[in-house]
């Protein structure tokens, strides 16, 4: 009963306690409660009750009612940290029971084993378990045998094999009463989903576990922070944070674990300083660390100390005492074994820098430092950049580019082992300190060009490399899964102060894998392929096309321009006040796209000046008279710069990065391949320009384009004809959702098509027009990554890309997209037809605005 309605299962064990029951059913209840307390509440009561257990059956002299009890607190005790005590248990455990009983205490041993790493005794006990339950006929513990061995297989990458238990497990639970275990059936099929990199079928699965918990009345707190994980990593922390405070609610109305309050707080705390809210943070933070000194539970107080004073500098408070706290947090972590240890030590040294103790600062960089030749990847990633702080504060330029590339390395190798392009964009903020600390180096000592391939170094990496297609490689996906599910649990496992080691050596055993994989499928060394190359680029600049590339260094735009052989640098304006001008000109493109704005053009354009001088400075002036290429930062993603006066006439590309642009100028185009035109649903101008455009086919070179509109533009068949195809022209409403790029959109007839689904393209279109609102809109994200519709197509083939950075009038939208195409036909690049485009538009407002609004990306 207890994992079919849990809390009265407790009370009616506690009503029999009260009756002074003999012993055998005294222990049936004090194991009840054990196991409430176990996985509800406080294991320190859980162990005792669990004891009193114990012994009580030993009173009553059943060796059977002792083996489950002693299964029972073998779990408890390995959950505590006791692990040579807890599989003493199990072994006089599986000793005193037979049969049926010997075949659940089995199966308890084998989620020790899980929860230890030590897969292959789980799988041997489990599958020593699942033969006499099946025989005994017993349902309800077949289906735990079965989802514990399932997540095993997950464990170890067996996916096929893990959905086979699972649907095995659902629906033998469907024929019990056993709410709770169905519940955490569902949970675990989330968790499966996530490790597998499906982040939204693991929303929808732990919405769905959560939903059923409700219905229990249970507290949920590990699915709380699970979910949280899971929005963490699909870019929600804002919704993470939202949904850890409503647990936290939830525990207090109802009266729930202070232990469980306090882990909440502090993944609370994570969320809120990884969402930029340091004052939140502080204050989750600081109630986590009273609260687990009140429960004693040293090893998570200093963990969350870390959390708050990282939260206070990032306030802005730095301090002397704040320099003795994270020295003091370092010492305890080092102590504990915790890998969060060499980054408190960083975090000590940075602080002094600020306050001018250097020598304080090099004992505790010396510290940090001492990880980055061995340990996790991250461990390395931050010894690595407390060396390059070290090296700075020692005036040894050298010394900090050596740190940096290092550093970087190391982080590219761990990228590579993230399938999901966005995990891999948002793994690069992990290198942006490194990355701003080589660029300050190169521009204080360098020239142009050492600055340029630093700017290039840790720009737009995620584009590099496409996202891991699980059905193109089933077998980089099992490994993948199986790392990230082993990567978890020992961070858990360290959490819980539990040993690690086993799990330590299993995840390093699978970054090999991963690794060795990754190099297979790419020809190239992990963290070493296609190294930007200067003398590359100004060799396919030639003398007539300008690369402009922008960097940013303590605030200010440093334009690095690329042409003629060689590479200028130019200092132009801040980037707080250039964003604050893309901002303005974005709200007033909005306003011209609709009739009667005609006011507000002088002010736009007004704008666009300004923009310029603040981008370009000096540079405008250089740019000469042919085609120009520009290469923003992330957070200059949304400037129109089709209306910057220098650019408004001109053959204008726009690139997340220069490498991104050689690699689509050297991306060669399908020899026969189709023309796509799909037309979603809800335009108003009804799309058109589709119609039009596949009747002006019947006469070209091209042949009939396939046409998908109303039931023909479904996600399924939509995609199936976009991959491998020259040119495809969607006009569609696009959707943007800065709160979870991969989410952003465009409306077909079944429904969105979304970022994910482009992902599974084995080849994306050569060319690709999106004629609708904001597909040209980017997440900054990381340390310089964009993520959006255009970037998640540049890795998969997709050389070009017209789209639309800002809202647009549907209707002048066509005029545009048929002289657009017109260019197309005549042999024109499609920043070349893009240009022609609008200059053969109607000159009045609305149509201007539409024209300015698009750009061409890529170099096709």
């Amino acid at each position: 009963m207890v994992f079919a309605a849990p809390n009265e299962a407790v009370a009616k064990a506690e009503r029999l306690l009260l009756a002074a029951p003999r012993p055998l059913h005294a222990s049936i209840a004090h194991q009840v409660i054990g196991i409430w307390q176990r996985d509800f509440g406080d294991t320190r009561l859980a162990l005792a009750h669990l004891r009193r257990a114990r012994d009580l059956a030993a009173r009553a002299e059943s060796p059977e009612r002792e083996a489950d009890v002693l299964a029972t607190l073998g779990v408890a005790l390995v959950h505590t940290g006791r692990t040579r005590q807890g599989l003493a248990a199990f072994e006089r455990g599986v000793a005193r029971g037979t049969g049926l009983t010997r075949a659940r205490v089995l199966y308890r041993r084998a989620y020790v084993w899980w929860v230890l790493g030590r897969h292959g005794e789980a799988l041997e006990d489990v599958r020593r378990a699942i033969v006499v339950l099946r025989q005994a006929g017993d349902v309800i513990w077949t289906a735990r045998a079965l989802t514990l061995r399932a997540t095993v297989h997950l464990a170890l990458g067996a996916v096929d094999r893990a959905e086979a238990d699972f649907t095995a497990a659902e629906a033998l639970w469907g024929t019990t009463d056993q709410e709770h275990d169905k519940a955490d059936a569902v949970e675990s099929r989330g968790l499966a989903a996530f490790r597998s990199g499906d982040v939204p079928a693991a929303l929808r699965l732990l919405d769905e576990a959560g939903e059923r918990y409700a219905e229990l009345g249970t507290p949920t707190f590990m699915l709380d922070i699970r979910r949280c994980e899971v929005k963490l990593a699909a870019g929600l922390a804002p919704e993470a944070l939202a949904e850890a405070d409503a647990a936290i609610a939830e525990l207090d109305g109802i009266g729930g674990q202070s232990t469980r309050k306090a882990e909440l707080l502090l993944v609370a705390a994570r969320a809120a300083r990884l969402a930029g809210d340091a004052q939140t943070a502080i204050a989750r933070a600081a109630v986590a660390v009273r609260l687990f000194a009140a429960q004693r539970r040293t090893w998570y107080e200093t963990h969350a100390r870390l959390v708050l004073i990282e939260a206070r500098v990032a306030a802005g408070r730095g301090s002397g005492r704040l320099v003795a706290d994270a020295a003091a947090v370092a010492e305890r972590l080092a102590a504990f074994g915790a890998p969060a240890a060499p980054e408190a030590s960083l975090l000590a040294g940075r602080i002094a820098l600020g306050l001018g103790w250097t020598a304080d600062a090099e004992r505790h960089l010396a510290r940090a430092a001492r990880g980055r030749h061995s340990g996790p990847a991250l461990t390395r990633v931050t010894g690595w950049a407390a060396q390059a702080l070290r090296a700075r504060a020692a005036g040894s330029t050298r010394g900090v580019l050596e740190a940096c590339r290092r550093g970087l390395d190391v982080l590219d190798d761990h990228r590579m082992t993230l399938g999901a392009s966005e995990l891999r964009a948002r793994a690069t903020q992990q290198g942006a300190e490194l990355a701003a600390l080589a660029q300050e180096a190169s521009l204080a000592s360098g020239g142009p060009r050492r600055l340029l391939v630093w700017s290039e170094r840790w720009r737009a990496t995620a584009l590099a490399t496409p996202p891991t297609r699980p059905p193109a490689d089933p077998v980089l996906l099992s490994d993948l899964t199986a790392f990230r599910e082993i990567a978890a649990r020992a961070e858990e496992t360290r959490m819980e102060g539990r040993p690690v080691a086993a799990l330590e050596r299993e995840q390093r055993r699978l970054e090999r894998e991963i690794r060795a994989r990754t190099l297979h499928m790419r020809g190239e060394a992990p963290g070493g392929s296609d190294r930007f190359d200067v003398g590359r680029l100004l060799t396919a600049l030639g003398d007539d096309v300008r690369l402009v590339e922008l960097a940013v260094l303590d605030g200010r735009v440093q334009v690095l321009l690329c042409g003629e052989g060689r590479v200028r640098r130019f200092e132009a304006g801040l980037l707080a006040e250039a964003e604050r001008e893309a901002e303005f000109v974005q709200a007033g493109l909005r306003r011209l796209a609709h009739p009667g704005a005609e006011a507000r053009l002088p002010l736009v354009e007004a704008a666009g000046r300004r923009l310029e001088e603040l981008l370009f400075g000096p540079a405008a002036a250089q740019l000469g008279s042919g085609p120009v290429v520009v290469v923003p930062p992330g957070r200059l993603h949304r400037v129109p710069w089709a209306l910057l006066p220098s650019l408004r006439e001109r053959v204008l590309s726009v690139s997340p990065s220069a490498s991104s642009w050689l690699r689509a100028r050297e991306t060669a185009p399908p020899s026969l391949g189709r023309h796509v035109l799909v037309r979603g649903p809800g335009l108003a101008s009804g799309g058109a320009e589709v119609p039009l455009l596949a009747e002006g086919y019947g006469t070209g070179l091209w042949g009939a384009p396939v046409v998908l509109e109303e039931g023909g533009a479904r996600v399924e068949r939509v995609l199936r004809e976009l991959d491998g195809a020259a040119l495809a022209h969607i006009a569609a409403h696009g959707t943007f959702r800065a709160d979870s790029p991969l989410f952003s959109s465009l409306r077909m007839t079944d429904g969105p098509l979304i970022v994910h689904d482009f992902e599974r393209l084995d080849r994306s279109p050569y060319r690709i027009i999106l004629s609708c609102c904001d597909t040209g809109r980017f997440a900054s994200v990381g340390a310089d990554e964009l993520l959006g519709l255009v970037t998640a197509l540049l890795p998969l083939g997709t050389a070009g890309v017209v789209a639309c950075s800002a809202p647009v009038n549907d209707a002048a939208v066509v005029p545009l997209m048929l002289a657009l195409h017109k260019g197309l036909d005549a042999g024109l690049s499609l920043a070349e037809a893009l240009r022609d485009a609008r200059a053969s538009l109607p000159n009045d407002t609305v149509h201007q605005a539409t024209g300015w609004a698009f750009s061409a990306f890529g170099a096709a």
